[in-house]
Protein backbone atom coordinates (compact mmCIF):
# COMPACT_ATOMS: atom_id res chain seq x y z
CA UNK A 1 0.00 0.00 0.00
CA UNK A 2 1.36 3.51 -1.09
CA UNK A 3 1.31 6.43 1.60
CA UNK A 4 0.80 10.08 -0.28
CA UNK A 5 3.56 12.80 1.17
CA UNK A 6 1.18 15.79 1.55
CA UNK A 7 2.69 18.86 0.43
CA UNK A 8 1.99 22.26 2.81
CA UNK A 9 0.16 24.67 0.13
CA UNK A 10 1.89 27.74 -0.97
CA UNK A 11 1.55 30.99 1.36
CA UNK A 12 0.77 34.02 -1.27
CA UNK A 13 3.00 36.20 -1.47
CA UNK A 14 2.97 39.26 0.99
CA UNK A 15 1.43 42.47 -0.33
CA UNK A 16 4.20 44.53 -0.29
CA UNK A 17 2.21 47.57 -1.13
CA UNK A 18 -0.25 46.95 2.05
CA UNK A 19 2.74 46.48 4.02
CA UNK A 20 4.29 49.87 3.63
CA UNK A 21 0.87 51.67 3.67
CA UNK A 22 0.54 50.54 7.00
CA UNK A 23 4.24 51.35 7.92
CA UNK A 24 3.61 55.01 6.65
CA UNK A 25 0.54 55.36 8.29
CA UNK A 26 2.40 53.74 11.93
CA UNK A 27 5.16 56.76 11.09
CA UNK A 28 2.82 59.15 10.66
CA UNK A 29 1.01 58.25 14.14
CA UNK A 30 4.03 58.72 15.93
CA UNK A 31 4.96 61.66 14.29
CA UNK A 32 1.26 63.14 15.83
CA UNK A 33 2.60 62.17 18.93
CA UNK A 34 6.08 63.39 18.79
CA UNK A 35 5.23 66.90 19.58
CA UNK A 36 3.51 66.29 23.18
CA UNK A 37 5.95 63.71 23.87
CA UNK A 38 8.79 65.87 23.46
CA UNK A 39 6.81 68.68 25.58
CA UNK A 40 6.64 65.92 28.35
CA UNK A 41 10.53 64.84 28.57
CA UNK A 42 11.52 68.50 28.39
CA UNK A 43 8.93 69.29 31.83
CA UNK A 44 10.52 66.48 33.01
CA UNK A 45 13.85 67.85 32.79
CA UNK A 46 12.78 71.04 33.99
CA UNK A 47 11.26 69.81 36.93
CA UNK A 48 14.68 67.66 37.56
CA UNK A 49 16.34 70.55 37.13
CA UNK A 50 14.56 72.68 39.59
CA UNK A 51 14.32 70.03 42.37
CA UNK A 52 17.97 69.35 42.12
CA UNK A 53 18.53 73.10 42.25
CA UNK A 54 16.40 73.92 44.99
CA UNK A 55 17.96 70.79 46.82
CA UNK A 56 21.59 72.49 46.50
CA UNK A 57 19.98 75.96 47.75
CA UNK A 58 19.05 74.34 50.76
CA UNK A 59 22.13 72.30 51.19
CA UNK A 60 24.54 75.58 50.79
CA UNK A 61 21.93 77.85 53.45
CA UNK A 62 22.16 74.66 55.90
CA UNK A 63 26.44 74.91 55.33
CA UNK A 64 26.25 78.54 56.02
CA UNK A 65 23.33 78.26 58.91
CA UNK A 66 25.47 75.84 61.08
CA UNK A 67 28.88 77.94 60.76
CA UNK A 68 27.33 80.77 61.71
CA UNK A 69 25.88 78.78 64.60
CA UNK A 70 29.31 77.85 65.10
CA UNK A 71 30.81 81.42 65.93
CA UNK A 72 27.78 82.12 67.88
CA UNK A 73 28.60 79.29 70.45
CA UNK A 74 32.43 80.64 70.21
CA UNK A 75 31.29 83.45 71.11
CA UNK A 76 29.24 82.58 73.77
CA UNK A 77 31.97 80.06 75.38
CA UNK A 78 35.19 82.68 74.62
CA UNK A 79 36.94 82.60 78.27
CA UNK A 80 35.90 86.17 79.01
CA UNK A 81 34.76 86.25 82.48
CA UNK A 82 37.38 88.49 83.84
CA UNK A 83 36.86 91.26 81.39
CA UNK A 84 33.16 91.94 81.70
CA UNK A 85 34.00 94.84 78.43
CA UNK A 86 34.67 91.71 76.57
CA UNK A 87 32.10 89.51 77.30
CA UNK A 88 29.69 92.13 76.95
CA UNK A 89 31.09 92.63 73.43
CA UNK A 90 30.98 88.55 72.91
CA UNK A 91 27.31 88.17 73.50
CA UNK A 92 26.36 91.13 71.16
CA UNK A 93 28.54 89.46 68.60
CA UNK A 94 26.23 86.13 69.42
CA UNK A 95 23.53 87.80 69.07
CA UNK A 96 24.34 88.76 66.06
CA UNK A 97 24.95 85.54 64.51
CA UNK A 98 21.74 84.00 65.59
CA UNK A 99 19.75 86.84 64.00
CA UNK A 100 21.71 86.73 60.88
CA UNK A 101 21.01 82.56 61.15
CA UNK A 102 16.52 83.25 61.85
CA UNK A 103 16.90 86.24 59.67
CA UNK A 104 18.06 84.65 56.47
CA UNK A 105 17.86 81.09 56.97
CA UNK A 106 14.66 80.10 58.91
CA UNK A 107 14.12 76.99 56.73
CA UNK A 108 17.02 75.50 57.74
CA UNK A 109 17.08 73.08 60.78
CA UNK A 110 19.29 74.91 63.01
CA UNK A 111 17.30 77.80 63.04
CA UNK A 112 14.72 76.87 65.78
CA UNK A 113 17.63 76.55 67.92
CA UNK A 114 19.04 79.65 66.87
CA UNK A 115 16.09 81.40 67.73
CA UNK A 116 15.91 80.22 71.11
CA UNK A 117 19.76 80.80 71.99
CA UNK A 118 18.80 84.44 70.70
CA UNK A 119 15.65 84.72 73.09
CA UNK A 120 18.04 83.77 75.98
CA UNK A 121 21.19 85.79 74.96
CA UNK A 122 18.44 89.20 74.79
CA UNK A 123 17.51 88.79 78.14
CA UNK A 124 21.44 88.18 79.51
CA UNK A 125 21.64 91.69 78.26
CA UNK A 126 18.51 92.60 80.24
CA UNK A 127 16.60 93.21 76.37
CA UNK A 128 13.33 91.91 77.80
CA UNK A 129 10.93 93.59 74.86
CA UNK A 130 13.15 91.49 72.60
CA UNK A 131 13.54 88.58 74.36
CA UNK A 132 9.62 88.57 74.39
CA UNK A 133 9.20 88.64 70.61
CA UNK A 134 12.48 86.34 69.89
CA UNK A 135 10.43 83.65 71.91
CA UNK A 136 6.85 84.71 70.50
CA UNK A 137 8.24 84.93 67.06
CA UNK A 138 9.23 81.14 68.01
CA UNK A 139 6.19 80.15 69.09
CA UNK A 140 4.55 80.95 65.68
CA UNK A 141 6.72 79.96 63.63
CA UNK A 142 7.87 76.41 65.37
CA UNK A 143 5.17 75.72 67.44
CA UNK A 144 4.77 72.35 66.10
CA UNK A 145 7.19 70.83 67.69
CA UNK A 146 6.41 70.67 71.23
CA UNK A 147 9.62 69.42 72.96
CA UNK A 148 11.09 72.90 72.37
CA UNK A 149 7.77 74.97 72.36
CA UNK A 150 7.04 73.93 76.23
CA UNK A 151 10.67 74.85 76.85
CA UNK A 152 10.15 78.09 75.08
CA UNK A 153 6.95 79.02 76.68
CA UNK A 154 8.63 78.58 80.46
CA UNK A 155 11.29 80.71 79.14
CA UNK A 156 8.65 83.40 78.11
CA UNK A 157 6.87 83.02 81.44
CA UNK A 158 10.18 83.82 83.47
CA UNK A 159 10.34 87.26 81.34
CA UNK A 160 7.47 88.03 82.36
CA UNK A 161 7.65 87.56 85.62
CA UNK A 162 10.98 89.49 85.81
CA UNK A 163 9.01 92.12 84.27
CA UNK A 164 6.36 92.11 86.77
CA UNK A 165 2.84 90.53 84.29
CA UNK A 166 2.08 88.07 86.53
CA UNK A 167 -1.00 87.76 84.49
CA UNK A 168 0.97 86.98 80.79
CA UNK A 169 3.07 84.46 83.02
CA UNK A 170 0.12 82.81 83.78
CA UNK A 171 -0.76 82.52 79.81
CA UNK A 172 2.57 81.60 78.89
CA UNK A 173 2.57 78.63 81.47
CA UNK A 174 -1.31 77.35 80.57
CA UNK A 175 0.01 77.23 76.89
CA UNK A 176 2.16 74.59 78.03
CA UNK A 177 -0.52 72.80 79.77
CA UNK A 178 -2.61 73.22 76.64
CA UNK A 179 -0.05 72.42 74.24
CA UNK A 180 -0.08 68.39 73.48
CA UNK A 181 3.46 66.22 73.93
CA UNK A 182 5.43 69.16 76.15
CA UNK A 183 7.74 67.81 78.13
CA UNK A 184 7.15 69.94 81.14
CA UNK A 185 3.93 70.18 82.26
CA UNK A 186 4.75 69.15 85.57
CA UNK A 187 7.23 72.24 85.96
CA UNK A 188 4.75 73.97 85.01
CA UNK A 189 1.53 72.89 86.92
CA UNK A 190 4.33 73.69 89.56
CA UNK A 191 5.28 77.38 88.75
CA UNK A 192 1.32 77.58 88.38
CA UNK A 193 0.95 77.12 92.17
CA UNK A 194 3.52 79.33 93.03
CA UNK A 195 1.71 82.26 91.15
CA UNK A 196 -1.49 80.94 92.54
CA UNK A 197 0.18 81.23 96.56
CA UNK A 198 1.81 84.74 95.24
CA UNK A 199 -1.19 86.16 94.36
CA UNK A 200 -2.91 84.61 97.73
CA UNK A 201 -5.08 82.18 95.89
CA UNK A 202 -4.57 79.22 98.44
CA UNK A 203 -7.33 77.31 96.63
CA UNK A 204 -5.62 77.64 93.31
CA UNK A 205 -2.94 76.43 94.55
CA UNK A 206 -3.96 73.78 96.22
CA UNK A 207 -5.86 71.96 93.55
CA UNK A 208 -2.51 72.98 91.11
CA UNK A 209 -0.24 71.00 93.66
CA UNK A 210 -2.93 68.11 93.92
CA UNK A 211 -2.52 67.68 89.86
CA UNK A 212 1.03 67.93 89.95
CA UNK A 213 0.87 64.98 92.60
CA UNK A 214 -1.79 63.26 91.22
CA UNK A 215 -0.41 63.18 87.36
CA UNK A 216 3.35 63.17 87.62
CA UNK A 217 3.84 61.16 90.94
CA UNK A 218 7.49 60.10 89.88
CA UNK A 219 8.07 64.31 88.91
CA UNK A 220 11.01 65.73 90.83
CA UNK A 221 8.71 68.70 92.09
CA UNK A 222 6.33 66.45 93.63
CA UNK A 223 7.81 66.08 96.95
CA UNK A 224 7.90 69.99 96.87
CA UNK A 225 4.50 70.22 95.80
CA UNK A 226 3.35 67.62 99.15
CA UNK A 227 5.03 69.73 101.57
CA UNK A 228 3.53 72.72 100.08
CA UNK A 229 -0.01 71.05 100.02
CA UNK A 230 0.75 70.36 103.75
CA UNK A 231 1.92 74.07 104.77
CA UNK A 232 -1.68 75.04 102.79
CA UNK A 233 -4.01 72.67 104.94
CA UNK A 234 -2.18 73.81 108.11
CA UNK A 235 -2.72 77.42 107.40
CA UNK A 236 -6.13 76.34 106.40
CA UNK A 237 -6.82 74.91 109.63
CA UNK A 238 -6.06 77.43 111.96
CA UNK A 239 -7.32 80.21 109.68
CA UNK A 240 -11.07 77.90 110.30
CA UNK A 241 -10.88 77.81 114.39
CA UNK A 242 -12.34 80.46 116.07
CA UNK A 243 -10.42 83.13 117.85
CA UNK A 244 -10.36 82.38 121.88
CA UNK A 245 -12.43 84.88 123.84
CA UNK A 246 -11.02 84.13 127.08
CA UNK A 247 -8.76 86.36 128.63
CA UNK A 248 -5.02 85.57 130.58
CA UNK A 249 -5.91 86.89 134.57
CA UNK A 250 -4.76 89.81 134.93
CA UNK A 251 -1.51 90.15 136.86
CA UNK A 252 -2.32 91.57 140.50
CA UNK A 253 -0.06 94.78 140.66
CA UNK A 254 2.89 94.02 143.03
CA UNK A 255 2.62 96.14 146.41
CA UNK A 256 5.24 98.67 146.94
CA UNK A 257 7.89 97.93 149.89
CA UNK A 258 7.80 100.25 152.47
CA UNK A 259 10.69 102.20 151.78
CA UNK A 260 13.69 102.47 154.39
CA UNK A 261 13.96 105.03 156.42
CA UNK A 262 16.24 107.36 156.13
CA UNK A 263 19.58 106.49 157.55
CA UNK A 264 20.21 108.22 161.08
CA UNK A 265 23.25 111.06 160.83
CA UNK A 266 25.67 110.10 162.44
CA UNK A 267 26.69 111.90 165.99
CA UNK A 268 29.79 114.21 165.97
CA UNK A 269 32.70 113.42 168.69
CA UNK A 270 33.31 116.18 170.89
Amino acid sequence: MSYRIKVPAKTLPVDEAHMLSSLDHALHRAGDYRRPVLVGLGVLVLAAAVVGGVFYVDRQAAQQAQDLEREAMRFLTAPSANDPQKADHALKEAIAKYRQIVDQYPRTSIAPLALYHLGNALVQTNELSAAIEAYQRFIMLYGSNPSMAGLVQQRLAYVYLHKGDRDQAVKALTGILETPGTLNRDQALFELARLEESLSRPEGASARYQELIKTYPNSPFTSEATIRTKILDTKKSLESQPASTSMAPAVAPSQKSPSSPPPSASKKTP
